[in-house]
């Protein structure tokens, strides 16, 4: 058996220690809470998407943007990863974010880099409002961690969770993996208020480019965690049939699209989109943005392939660009793209549509970032019903950071959560798993969960779902979960880590194909051959699951 190497308390314990989980904890510090753990499955200094940059800060200032939230929030909402949101979240966000603009200022990251002016560019259709502050964040997670120093905050690093507590629908605490050593143990945390920020989930679905090669990702190669231990908590989960798809580079996985001042282009030369003919350094080309699987649909009716060029941009603008790609975090791309001699001013560069994700999907909350499960909050890419995207994820850690010291200060007496049930069942269901000496690694089962993906819950539109199909998924998922519990064999606490987030990621796959089954239309990348046409009186609602015991509660609630 594994052993508990260590059980501490906490007034508030937060997963992931990326931007969102940070700023959870600077705040929850800042709102009184006197006892704060961030527990991270990296390293915290350069953890999570944003760990080697950023330079798109999505938000509201009124000197630049004009007195009217308005014409914001409808950019922000039209655009694709806004879609299927609660309206009331997003606005909220938007009207706190310049404070957090201004705080980020003050703490020392630049977002300010090019003079005294607010910046404003990409992502936006030309002429109107444009909702992202260019920023300089390649040192931000460095300054978010000395912030939290300043607080005395603990981190724990190489601490993936595992499970959470809960008792009578109040989250206790949680167990994590100590990844310390080759040989593994467990930490207890007990606390009555959990918030997950562990980020984007990769590894549902074949990697689109490279499918042997797992975590050639766009984002950080995160995996289901947040949303996993949430949906076994109890929490509500939202939007999962619809994941999110983003695009870039062919090949060599990196986000930043907007970062490239060019135009998408047709081999003929044809702009691919009605939105621009000419480099544009302050709207680039919004056409990937709006259509989302252009750069799969002229391969697929033979028109491409699709390329991003740069040719007529200004050297001014193409510096511009190389400066905006190195805030961005994209140094390894630049390295690659001057070893290979890559000049975007003679040649164009192919892009495509990567895989489905797990971005902005997952778990269900209210605008203080608490879920269905009392005391257990969420923050970033991993929450359903918000923006992804770093300023969301700084906003609602900040925002769920307060909630949650203040939930954290009105329990006294929690249950222990060495006793939990899920906890007890998750260290020996790890632990037989480590103590099998043959066995099947983890990624053999990561491949079959990603083939039952691909075949029985494809994304559109070239992938078509059904009731039949969509059944056949869910009966091949529990026979491959039986498998893998009984064979799966973990030598070392890495690949013991790497054996519970495919679990996290069958939990995610299960959720999928419910919610997939239960949405009897077709909708953006959700394309049913049984249901054909989109129904408008699902328009302003939001599919939401529930496990409760052994029942998954399935709503459709209003948006908010």
């Amino acid at each position: 058996m594994i052993p508990i190497k260590n059980s501490i308390q906490a007034d508030v314990a937060i997963v992931g220690g990326g931007i969102g989980g940070l700023m959870a904890a600077i705040a929850a510090a800042d709102a009184g809470a006197r006892d704060i753990v961030v527990l991270e499955k990296a390293h915290a200094r350069r953890s999570g998407s944003g760990a080697t940059g950023n330079d798109h800060f999505m938000c509201y200032i009124p000197e630049e943007h004009g007195d009217s939230i308005e014409p914001v929030l409808a950019q922000v909402l039209n655009r694709v990863p806004g879609m299927h949101k609660d309206p009331s979240l997003v606005r909220a966000m938007l009207e706190e974010s310049f404070y957090l603009v201004r705080l980020w200022q003050s703490w020392g990251i630049d977002m300010r880099p090019y003079g005294e002016k607010w910046l404003f560019q990409g992502h936006a259709l030309p002429g109107r409002m444009k909702p992202f502050l260019k920023y300089n964040g390649q040192n931000q997670k460095k300054i978010l961690l000395r912030e939290a120093a300043k607080r005395n905050i603990r981190v724990l690093n190489h601490h993936p969770v595992m499970e959470l507590a809960a008792h009578n629908g109040h989250i206790t605490g949680l167990l994590a993996l100590d990844m310390g050593a080759d040989e593994p143990a467990f930490t207890l945390v007990k606390s009555p208020a959990v918030l997950l920020a562990t980020g984007v989930s990769h590894r549902l679905y074949s990697n689109a480019p490279t499918p042997a090669f797992m975590f050639n990702t766009a984002h950080c190669p995160n995996n289901a965690g947040g949303q996993a231990l949430g949906w076994r908590a109890g929490a509500a989960m939202v939007n999962m049939e619809l994941p999110y798809t983003h695009a870039g580079p062919k090949n060599f996985q990196r986000c930043g699209k907007a970062t490239w001042i060019g135009v998408c282009r047709y081999p003929d030369g044809r702009p691919l989109g009605p939105f621009t003919d000419r480099s544009n350094v302050e709207y680039g080309d919004v056409t990937s943005d709006i259509w989302n699987t252009a750069f799969t649909d002229v391969l697929k009716n033979g028109s491409g392939p699709a390329y991003m060029d740069c040719s007529d941009a200004s050297g001014e603008d193409l510096a511009h660009m190389r400066r905006a790609m190195k805030d961005e975090g994209l140094t390894a791309l630049l390295s690659y793209m001057d070893e290979k001699n890559i000049d975007p001013a003679r040649r164009g560069v192919e892009f495509m549509r990567y895989e489905p994700i797990l971005h902005g999907r997952g778990l269900d909350v209210d605008i203080n970032g608490e879920t269905a499960t009392k005391g257990l909050f969420a923050a970033g890419d991993m929450v359903g019903n918000g923006c992804p995207g770093i300023g969301f994820a700084a906003w609602l850690g900040w925002r769920g950071g307060k909630q949650a010291a203040k939930y954290g200060q009105t329990r006294d007496s929690l249950p222990d959560p060495a006793a939990n049930d899920a906890i007890l069942a998750k260290i020996d269901l790890l632990s037989s798993f480590h103590s099998r000496k043959k066995g099947a690694p983890w990624q053999e089962a990561n491949f079959a969960l990603q083939r039952i993906m691909d075949d029985y819950a494809a994304v559109g539109p070239h992938g078509i779902r059904s009731e039949s199909l969509l059944n056949a998924g869910l009966a091949y998922l529990a026979n491959l979960r039986a498998e893998t519990e009984s064979a799966l064999m973990a030598d070392c606490s890495h690949t013991l880590m790497r054996a519970a987030e495919v679990l996290d990621l069958m939990d995610c796959g299960e959720v999928l194909l419910h919610a997939a089954r239960e949405r009897k239309e077709s909708r953006g990348a959700h394309v049913r051959s049984d249901y054909a046409f989109t129904n408008p009186l699902l328009a302003d609602k939001l599919l939401t699951l529930r496990k409760i015991g052994p029942e998954i509660v399935v709503k459709w609630r209003e948006k908010f």
